[in-house]
């Protein structure tokens, strides 16, 4: 299990040249589109697809690693590389932890953009 996700603003805002605008709309999309990342993730599990897994997962490994989230992202990988070899029987304990994972960085992001408005 990942330790709590910290916030690294100051590595976020060094990749994007210290535009805090860019930074807000960055938090703001991954806000809107956490429900459905987890809805999809929990639907290509479902569906059994190797292919629809990783596909998935491999998004999930980008939103994660864009925050510098990088444990998470590590867990990413991990079901990425068994979905690319045709594992997904078994998955769904770490499917459930990437969720709570997205659910939790949407947390911390959410907390940080009402610090910016």
């Amino acid at each position: 299990m990942a330790d709590p996700f910290v916030l690294n603003k100051k590595s976020i805002l060094d990749r994007l040249g210290g535009d805090e605008d860019i930074f807000a709309m960055m938090l703001e999309m991954y806000l809107q589109d956490v429900d459905s990342n987890c809805a999809t993730l929990a639907a290509a599990l479902a569906s059994g697809d190797p292919a629809a897994l990783k596909r998935e997962v491999h998004t999930v490994k980008g939103l994660l690693a864009t925050f510098s989230d990088e444990e998470g992202a590590a867990e990413a990988l991990a079901v990425e590389q068994k979905a690319k070899y045709g594992e997904v029987a078994g998955l769904e304990r770490a499917v459930a932890a990437l969720q709570a994972r997205l659910r939790e960085v949407a947390v911390v992001l959410g907390n940080e953009l009402a610090r910016l408005r």
